[in-house]
């Protein structure tokens, strides 16, 4: 999801992971203008991440999950394939390690 590609608009969507937040408490977590925040909430919402409400004059957000649903599921088969990779790596380092360990210890050994 292209929208996803920014940092911040990464950082803004983790941000929202736990409790919607006004679009100014979003403005006071990055070093960055308040129409920059804007503009990354704009392309947020456009890509259906996520939603608005408006309170009076504040604009409150909150992460929309279906996209992110989408994706999850999008992703499972690729997490799969890592895991599987990883066991793999996760053997070969606790071999070394044993072939490291029995070499040290003959290694100690008086001749």
């Amino acid at each position: 999801m292209a929208a996803l590609a920014d940092p911040t608009r990464r950082r803004i969507v983790e941000s929202l992971r736990d409790a919607e937040l006004s679009a100014g408490a979003l403005g006071g977590l990055f070093a960055i203008s308040q129409p920059g925040v804007s503009r990354h909430l704009r392309v947020l919402r456009e890509a259906g991440l996520v939603r608005v409400r408006v309170d009076g004059q504040r604009r409150f957000y909150a992460l929309e999950p279906g996209p992110l649903a989408e994706m999850d599921q999008w992703l499972e088969p690729f997490r799969a394939a890592w895991a599987h990779r990883l066991d793999a790596l996760d053997t070969e380092i606790r071999r070394g390690r044993q072939t490291l360990t029995t070499d040290s210890s003959r290694s100690r050994r008086p001749t």
